[in-house]
Formats: structure tokens, sequence, C-alpha cells
């Protein structure tokens, strides 16, 4: 591995530990490497510290800085926000040389960053580890140009495409109370996995029916610090949501209900128990709540990445909306089998084989005997 290499791995290692902490901003780690091959300088951000992780490295190295090399994953800004242009304060360090992943894709910089230190005669080299930059911001990426979230839809089946057996909810995508007494799909790695999702995410969604029968928390349980609670987020045309539900009981302004249709007195209780209530219109000609204005809301709050962990109905419901941008599916070895087992994605499915969600840029991911499929509908930055 070159010098190069080894300095960029380790500002993406320290980007990596502001997912949680970073968001609705990018993450992003600093490395300051002097002349003399010291690293003599390091910074990582999160969105409470307020300063980017450059400016963090760049005072940490002080006087080194001046003819030393800056390695980090994303462009420095150029304009002002909450802090000043950063690409001000490298040129200003000293600095003699920039490696960097990637262009920051925020239109307000979108390479004139890059623009402003090779006018002030600093080096650059831009595209080491490119590809895991990339990943590691996507969602902020899809944020800071739709104003919307990102949206994964997770999801954990048979062989045979199966969520539950015959004569079971089409409810939990098996991670719920009443998928631990009939028994998980996947295995315990895969659902460790899953949480490592969650901590990814700023919000997870599913369906009224998946609360009504499995009765799920709905947290993140990785157990890895975030600066905001991973909002709860749920579907629920005409709030049929139980006030006992474990997810009402354990709400602190991080639950949001959106409904179509309210019923004005379970809207105050639900209120008072401290979740928020959202009426959006209807998709379509079905009762459910349209999905482009609940992605549209959660823009509006911040969120820059969105789980689906919904059931049969709600995956469907996602898919022929359009609003799917990255699938995540685990499969274990087991095949359920028959006409009444609940598949992946209920509805009536698409007519036409020319019409199917398709899924590029595939992954795969193993778990023990499982494996999971990562890929994308919509290109984050296109």
């Amino acid at each position: 591995m070159s010098e190069d290499a080894q300095y960029m791995a380790r500002a993406l290692e320290l980007a990596r530990e502001g997912i949680g902490l970073a968001s609705p901003n990018p993450c992003v780690g600093a490395v300051v490497v002097s002349q003399s091959g010291q690293v003599v300088g390091e910074g990582t951000h999160t969105y409470e510290g307020r300063k980017h992780a450059e400016v963090i490295a760049l005072e940490r190295a002080g006087d080194h800085a001046r003819g030393a090399t800056l390695y980090l994953n994303l462009e420095p800004c150029c304009h002002r926000g909450r802090t000043g242009p950063c690409s001000d304060a490298v040129i200003a360090s000293g600095i003699k040389r920039v490696v960097a992943s990637m262009a920051d894709p925020n239109p307000l910089v979108a390479g004139q960053g890059f623009a402003r230190l090779q006018a002030a005669g600093v080096e650059m080299a831009v595209g080491l580890y490119e590809r895991e930059a990339r990943k590691l911001n996507e969602s902020f990426a899809m944020f800071i140009r739709t104003k919307q979230p990102l949206v994964l839809l997770k999801t954990a089946m048979t062989l045979d495409g199966k969520i539950a057996p015959a004569g079971e909810s089409d409810g939990p995508s098996a991670l719920g109370v009443a998928a631990a007494t009939r028994g998980w799909i996947t295995s315990e790695l895969a659902r460790a996995h899953v949480q490592e999702l969650r901590h990814q995410s700023d919000a997870i969604m599913v369906g009224v029916g998946t609360i009504i029968a499995d009765d799920p928390l709905l947290t993140d349980r990785s157990g890895r610090a975030r600066r905001r609670p991973l909002m709860r987020v749920i579907l629920d045309s005409r709030l049929r949501i139980p006030l006992q539900s474990r997810v009402v009981r354990t709400a602190q302004n991080d639950v949001t209900v959106f409904c179509s249709f309210a019923e004005e007195e379970k809207k105050r209780e639900l209120e008072a128990l401290g979740v928020r209530v959202e009426k959006v219109e209807f998709q379509g000609f079905s009762a459910r709540p349209d999905l482009s204005q609940v992605l549209q809301r959660l823009g509006e709050l911040e969120i820059t990445s969105l789980m689906i962990e919904g059931g049969s109905t709600v995956n469907w419901a996602a898919l022929t909306s359009g609003a799917i941008d990255k699938v995540f599916l685990y499969y274990a070895p087991k095949i359920l089998g028959g006409t009444g087992a609940v598949p992946f994605a209920s509805g009536i499915g698409f007519r036409k084989l020319a019409d199917a969600t398709t899924i590029r840029n595939v992954q795969l991911h193993r778990f023990g005997e499982d494996f999971a499929v990562e890929g994308y509908v919509h290109d984050p930055y296109a």
C-alpha cells in the first residue's frame, strides 16, 4: 500500500466515526502529514462539534501544517454555512498538497473548493478511494440534491422469497416480538448486521400492520452513539396504532405517524403521549398515505436516510411508488413454499417484465449460511 493510500484509508476510518453523529452533514475525516512523514493532526466531523474535519486536523497540526499534505475523503467547502469556507482555512494553513477522494455533491461546492485551492497554488490529487467515499456519503448526496432522504428497502426472506409462513401476518421482516416466538428467518449474525443498517439510518419506517402483529420497538440496538434518536415512522392510514403498543409507550418525540384520515380524539391521545401525527393525502385509489408526501416531509425534518423495514404490503407500495433508491435483501437457506406463505411484496405485481424494478451495482454479502443482496434502484449522485 502506498503512503497516500495508507493515509487516505485512515481519513476514511476517521470519517466513519461520524456515522450517526454528523447527519444531516456528510461524514468527513482528515489527516495532516508533515513534510517529514509524521501524522501531525487528525479530525472527524460531528454535527454538534460544528467544526469541519479538516479545520480540526489543521488546528491540531498547528505550524506543522505548513508544507504538509492534507488527506480527506471529501472536497473542502468553499461557502459559508454554519462555519466559514474550509478551503480558505486550508490555504491559510500553508498546506502544500491536498489528496481528496471525491468532489462535494453539494451544488454550492461541486468542484469550486478544489478550484480555489489550485488557484492558490495548492497541489491537488483527487480520486483515491473514491468508491468507498461515495458509498459512505450516499445519503448526504441524495439529500443535498433532492431535499429528500435516501430510501433503503430492507427485508429478510427465504430463498423462495417468503417473509412468513402461511397463516401469519404480512408484517415483520423477521424482527418483531412475534418473530422471536415463531422462529427467526435469518441468523443472529444477519440480524446483528441489521442493527448496523439501523445505526446508519436517520429513520426507520413500517406499516401499522407490523405494529399490530409484532409490537416492535424499532430502535437502534447497535450500541453505537448517535446524535439524535432513530426516528420511528409508521404508515397508518386510519390511525389504528394501539396506544399500548411499545412504540407509542416509549415515544419521546421520536415517533411520527403518517395518516390519511385522522380521528381527532385518537390524534390528541397520541400527541399527548409524545407521538407526532402528520396527515398527508392518500396514494392513488388506496387509502394509504402518499409516500411522495411522506418523503418530502421527512426531508423537511432533515432526515437524510430512511430504512423501510415493513411487511409485504408496505414493500409493494414502496416499490410501485418508485420511492426505493436502494435495497438490502437478506436470504436464509430455507424454503417455505406454498401459495399461502407471505411473499416479500404483495399487490398485483408488475404485469410486464419490462416494468419490473431493476437493481444495479449489485454486491453480495455473506453472514454465515445467510447471504444478502445489496444494490441500487437510483444512483444517489445522478
